[in-house]
């Protein structure tokens, strides 16, 4: 298992092309990197984020992450669907990602996860939605 998102990921610079060279499949946690992909564009004021502010700002918050989020929002748009479910598409697009741990505690976060198979991005959408991101610091 591996942190990875569209928010961070920094897996890619050597754990996934080991797990792929090796035939290992990836099982992603936090594939909507706890939610802000999710509610994309939404106030952020769950419970969660509420009581886990300082975890929250150690992984996210990059100088990338507010346009790829908005690149989120833009792509659902189009697509007329949840940005969940295009933050996930996106994810299932990834060579070797295998299962993502979505960690879902509502009936709609397992109809996004279920729906997110059959949203297909195109090259240039994936394209669009990875071009913001900046490498940050590798968080254990």
């Amino acid at each position: 298992m591996h942190h990875y998102n569209l928010l961070y990921r920094e897996e890619e610079r050597e754990m996934i092309p080991l797990c792929r060279d090796q035939g290992v499949g990836l099982i992603p946690w936090s594939p909507l990197a706890r939610g802000l992909l999710a509610r994309a564009g939404a106030p952020a004021d769950t419970t969660r984020q509420v009581g886990d502010g300082a975890r929250q700002e150690q992984l996210y918050g990059g100088s990338g992450d507010a346009a790829i989020i908005e690149r989120v929002v833009e792509t659902a748009h189009e697509h007329e669907v949840p940005p969940a479910q295009v933050a996930l598409a996106w994810l299932l697009h990834q060579p070797g990602v295998t299962a993502p741990i979505v960690g879902a505690t509502k009936e709609r976060h397992v109809d996004d996860a279920i729906a997110a198979v059959d949203l297909a991005l195109s090259e240039k959408e994936l394209a669009f939605l990875s071009e913001p991101y900046l490498p940050r610091p590798i968080i254990f």
